[in-house]
């Protein structure tokens, strides 16, 4: 298994987010679910400028094996697309929690982060998946 990156906070389905220091925070997928996936060959990205809730579906991978629903860990305005993936989805399998990033968003609430799993709670929940 992969490092965690302190630096991130995680949803039980296995999103990511990175906290920036100007109140956006960009969101991705774990590298255990692209790693669960496999050879990721679309990804369908939100516009800028669309709100999303925390909870709802707001992109959507594929994988020669499966589509997967992206969800949102925090509500906030899009603000930036990493359209790069277009071209290249594999980049998430090679660098999820880098140049694999899905999106960036403008925080509705900054407090929503405290909801999310730390990443010792999320490595737990992967181990406990496991057994």
């Amino acid at each position: 298994m992969s490092e965690i990156p302190g630096d991130l906070k995680f949803l039980k389905s296995h999103e990511w987010v990175r906290a920036e220091d100007n109140g956006k925070a960009t969101i991705g997928i774990s590298d255990h679910a692209q790693g669960l996936l496999g050879d990721l060959v679309y990804v369908e990205l939100p516009n800028v400028g669309d709100q999303i809730q925390a909870g709802n579906a707001c992109a959507v991978v594929e994988s020669v094996k499966a589509a997967s629903d992206v969800y949102a860990p925090v509500s906030g305005k899009v603000v930036e697309v990493n359209t790069a993936l277009a071209d290249k989805p594999e980049t998430i399998n090679e660098d999820a929690y880098g140049d694999g990033w899905l999106f960036v968003i403008e925080l509705d609430d900054a407090d929503q982060l405290g909801e999310l799993l730390a990443p010792d709670d999320y490595a737990e929940l992967l181990d406990s998946d496991e057994h």
